[in-house]
């Protein structure tokens, strides 16, 4: 297993990663009849690299320092309450649902019998149930949580860092941040530990650091 990575956010600057090897590209695509991630790529990288936070790099992912000369403002206004503070809970008659809002449109969450709101209140059927949990943890954000007999249901990851596209969208969506990373802000203080994080990468989530789904709105495109 890799070492626990850490992610440090510059003020109005780059995410400076260390001890996480596993960058790679992600590209939503329909497989099996739902949309889900499946890996396009790697980028090869030294021991310790920044990422991109502006939008605005020529040599994305990574920081060419053009935040710099834009004069990019990064503050960071997510809520710095934990989880379980943030969220609410949607009971079903199989599991519960913990939600907490946070979106970046990754649409993961849209399974084959309908999207995980509609099967947490179906899941008293074990087919809608076994689809409320896999949506639930394909939520590249950390959402969405399953609870099955009072236990939050969470996959182990690999620590991986993906960039992600979104061609159906015809754009470039967040950095999708899976295990055991840590999470630092500008001012030092560490987010509470995720096992699922998407930080934006186009400098325009209103949610920063976290991803909120702008690129869309701002039609963010790295290949261009």
């Amino acid at each position: 297993m890799s070492m626990a990575g850490k992610i440090k956010i510059v003020p109005n600057g780059p995410y400076l990663v260390s001890g996480v090897d596993n960058l790679i590209e992600e590209t939503s695509r329909v497989k099996d009849q739902v949309l889900q991630a499946v890996e396009t790529g790697t980028y090869e990288h030294d021991e310790n690299y920044a990422l991109c936070r502006c939008g605005e790099s020529a040599n994305k992912p990574f920081c060419d320092g053009t935040h710099r000369k834009v004069g990019f403002d990064g503050t960071e206004t997510a809520s710095r309450k934990a989880y379980l503070d943030r969220a609410y809970v949607q009971e079903g008659p199989g599991m519960d649902l913990l939600d907490d809002d946070r979106c970046a449109y990754a649409r993961f969450c849209h399974r084959q019998k309908g999207d995980v709101w509609e099967l947490t209140d179906d899941s008293q059927d074990a087919e809608s149930k076994r689809e409320a949990i896999e949506g639930a943890c394909a939520c590249p954000t950390g959402r969405l949580t399953a609870v099955d007999h009072g236990e939050q249901v969470e996959q182990e990851y690999e620590p991986t860092i993906a960039i992600a596209q979104d061609p159906m969208e015809r754009v470039s969506a967040g950095i999708y941040v899976r295990g055991d990373i840590e999470l630092e802000a500008a001012d030092g203080t560490i987010y509470e530990r995720r096992n699922r994080v998407s930080l934006c990468r186009c400098g325009a989530s209103m949610n920063k650091p976290f991803c909120d789904a702008s690129h869309v709105e701002i039609d963010f495109n790295d290949k261009e």
